[in-house]
């Protein structure tokens, strides 16, 4: 049986029920955990196995986390652009329960990693990021069965060309298809506030705001404090 995770939308408003997700950027394991058990007890509802912490501690990263958050769902960032169906596999068994394929891969990718989620009772992202056609992109990879569309703009992107946002995209992907959406790339606090009410259902937090945009570790030495107050503000706000 899968796992139903996804909000209701709640359209020109503020999500009802937003998830909030933190991502975990950074590259050695142990600050990794102490993150995560900062940004549960912030009351963070989901934990992302960040693509930097992925490269660095592959499955350990994965087990460490499902071991330490049982009760936790877990995405893990895998970027996938070829042999989608054997990567995430490899995913669901080490316990991830989301896995994100990207949207420029090969549509036989998507299909594959869908076809094991369905497998396994777990669920596919698809990320948008750099496709020519977000909003098209983002209806076919519905179509095809993914659980999420993740509109992104990328690190290095935003930090060759300030000034970009996902905010920029999301309105025409929103309205492009009727699966959760999630914005994600650099936001502030108000921005992240701003997806919500444009009808996005969970809310990310990275670089640079609880992350740092430079490298991947913690930006400031109080995250468990600053996180609870972005929580906060989030919960408010909805």
């Amino acid at each position: 049986m899968m796992t139903a995770y996804p909000p209701q939308r709640a359209e020109g408003a503020a999500a009802i029920n937003a998830k909030i997700q933190i991502s975990i950027d950074v590259i050695d394991l142990d600050e990794a955990l102490a993150l995560a058990r900062a940004s549960v007890a912030a009351g963070v509802d989901w934990l992302e196995v960040g693509t930097p912490l992925l490269l660095a501690e592959g499955l350990h990263a994965v087990r460490a986390f499902r071991s330490q958050f049982s009760a936790t769902p877990i995405v893990v960032d895998l970027k996938t652009m070829d042999g989608a169906g054997l990567e995430a596999e490899m995913m669901f068994k080490a316990g991830g329960d989301m896995v994100v394929v990207m949207g420029q891969a090969h549509d036989a990718s998507i299909i594959e990693q869908v076809k094991m989620a369905r497998r396994y009772g777990k669920q596919v992202m698809c990320d948008v990021m750099l496709c020519a056609d977000k909003p098209a992109r983002a209806r076919q990879a519905q179509d095809m069965g993914v659980d999420y569309i993740i509109v992104h703009t990328g690190f290095d992107e935003r930090n060759l060309l300030p000034g970009l946002s996902p905010l920029d995209d999301l309105p025409a992907v929103l309205a492009a298809v009727d699966i959760p959406v999630q914005a994600v790339g650099g936001l502030s606090v108000p921005q992240a506030i701003e997806t919500l009410r444009m009808g996005a259902e969970i809310v990310v937090f990275g670089a640079p705001l609880v992350i740092s945009g430079q490298e991947f570790k913690a930006a400031d030495p109080n995250f468990a404090v600053q996180l609870r107050e972005i929580v906060q503000e989030v919960r408010a706000a909805g």
